[in-house]
């Protein structure tokens, strides 16, 4: 299969990351939400985020203007049809993406693919939900998509070789490094991050060091970019939260137990970055 328009149904943050590395590659896309502002900040973000690769001299006025030409914004799943493959995109809740998965199987033709962006629901199960398993697979971007190389391509218990091939392939052209991953919670990269993530938390409970000589310590004695509870309060002390306890349903292996100094940060609404206060105040 020749992919030469896909589509991605959300607009925010990955959406429209994903948007801006197939558009720079040369590829159609059509990016749909649920409305005309949703869809516009998007094209917007994207825009935004070319005029810095203009400045850094990555990319010329002319590439930029070819790679939002290729952009379609709409708020029509109808507009779906002309793509070999659509993207979803959306929040990281199981109901919501079950929702629109239904709607893309019931829309688009019986040759095209469908990807969930989902970073730690089974794939099998919602591969399952559609009338195109065997054509359904997981493609887990990371933030910021145009600048993270890796993509975890996961295959649901009845994804077929020709889907992963074509969808291999598909993020080659991305300029991506594609990783084969079996259906599993957490996947490859979560499924060892967020724990790290967790454990941090419970050093840091346990008084044994300052957040900041956690984090250097990390940095300095691992060769990581970022400490453990510096990524957290990016991520989101909440998703981390979440993370974790799905790990524990899923498992149920007391390991995947959230620290309690995470989850009462949490309830008390300290996040991170999103709310200004975390591990660190910003």
């Amino acid at each position: 299969m020749t992919i030469s328009t896909v589509g991605i149904i959300g607009a925010g943050t990955m959406g429209n990351g994903i948007a801006q590395a197939c558009a720079v590659s040369g590829i159609n896309v059509v990016m749909v939400d649920i409305s005309e502002a949703a869809v516009q900040k998007g094209i917007a973000t994207v825009a935004a985020s070319l005029d810095r690769l203009i400045k850094k001299e990555k990319i010329s006025p002319a590439d930029k203007d070819a790679a939002l030409a290729r952009i379609q914004g709409s708020t029509r799943y109808d507009d779906l049809q002309a793509t070999q493959i659509v993207i979803e995109a959306a929040t990281e809740n199981y109901e919501l993406k079950l929702k629109i998965l239904k709607q893309i199987d019931a829309l688009v033709g019986p040759e095209v693919i469908i990807a969930s962006n989902t970073s730690s629901i089974s794939i099998t199960k919602l591969a399952a939900a559609t009338s195109r398993a065997e054509k359904f697979i997981g493609m887990h971007f990371f933030n910021p998509v145009p600048m993270m190389a890796l993509v975890e391509l996961i295959r649901g218990l009845q994804t077929s070789d020709a889907t992963h091939a074509a969808v291999k392939t598909l993020a080659e052209r991305l300029g991506k490094s594609p990783i084969t991953v079996k259906n599993a919670p957490g996947f490859v990269v979560n499924r060892i991050l967020v724990p790290m993530i967790n454990e941090a938390f419970f050093v840091l409970a346990e008084g044994l060091a300052t957040p900041e000589d956690i984090d250097a310590g990390m940095k300095l004695g691992c060769n990581q970019p970022i400490g453990p509870l510096a990524l957290a309060d990016m991520v989101g002390l909440d998703v981390c939260l979440a993370v974790m306890d799905v790990y524990l349903a899923e498992f149920g292996d007391s390991k995947y137990r959230a620290c309690p100094l995470l989850r009462e940060m949490v309830a008390a609404g300290q996040l991170g970055r999103k709310t200004g206060r975390g591990v660190y105040q910003y």
